[in-house]
């Protein structure tokens, strides 16, 4: 059975205040969540606070993303080593965003999964087409290329990482791939991981869809067999849309 999981992206939104007041106010309101787990990935100025509020609770901590290096002089960047001293529990890799804005690319992805899983830190790891791609009919190209180019020799066995689909298309702009468009792409990449890692590693492996994912739409999605949950962007930063979204993931297992 895979346990659901509502992970919250809150992207570049919060201030260190802000991001305290958020937990504070979400903690009591998700103690007694016990069939879904929960992960907010605040910037990186509040994870140092956050995981203090978050001592004696379920909920996991994510850094937004790691760079590919573990030390030096790549200013601006977070190393793997900084996002383990606040505890983080997992870390996003290669969202759609840092693919547009930062040149992200598969090869990077890999060097940061491999990085991650050697910290005992598990990767959400993003895939997702373009709405060109998806219009000339390249979207499972397009994945299958993500997934096999990033866990090329990465042995996932004894190691959990979380795979994240979000077509591009529809991250933030109120469309969203109807639930059998993403149980579609969903089931493709646990036939993929079949093939390419083993049934085990495919049937125990989460895959949450991410795009636009809100409380009136979660329902359809999460009965889907091969939706695992949700990366939240702009629904999870007010408190009461994301402790909707996790109670009605609640009692969902597949």
């Amino acid at each position: 059975m895979r346990k659901p999981i509502i992970a919250g992206n809150w992207k570049m939104n919060k201030t260190l205040t802000e991001s305290k007041t958020f937990v504070t106010s979400i903690i009591p309101l998700v103690n007694n969540i016990n069939e879904c787990e929960i992960i907010i990935a605040p910037p990186y100025i509040a994870l140092d606070a956050v995981n203090q509020l978050l001592n004696n609770t379920s909920i996991s901590l994510a850094a937004q993303n790691i760079s590919t290096e573990k030390e030096g002089a790549f200013t601006g960047d977070i190393s793997i080593n900084m996002i383990k001293s606040c505890n983080c529990s997992h870390v996003i890799i290669g969202h759609s965003e840092q693919r547009l804005y930062h040149n992200e690319n598969n090869q990077k992805c890999h060097i940061k999964c491999k990085l991650s899983l050697e910290n005992d830190i598990t990767p959400i790891y993003c895939v997702g087409e373009t709405l060109a791609e998806r219009e000339a009919n390249k979207t499972l190209a397009v994945i299958k290329n993500q997934l096999l180019e990033c866990l090329d020799d990465i042995s996932l066995e004894s190691k959990e990482i979380i795979i994240a689909y979000e077509p591009v298309w529809a991250i933030g702009t109120g469309k969203v791939a109807t639930p059998e468009q993403a149980q579609d792409v969903h089931t493709f990449i646990r036939d993929t991981l079949a093939k390419e890692k083993g049934e085990t590693v495919a049937n125990k492996t989460r895959i949450l869809y991410g795009g636009s994912v809100k409380p009136d739409n979660i329902d359809d999605l999460i009965k889907q067999p091969d939706i695992d949950g949700a990366l939240v962007g702009g629904a999870c930063l007010k408190a009461d849309s994301f402790v909707e979204l996790i109670n009605k993931t609640n009692y969902v297992t597949h």
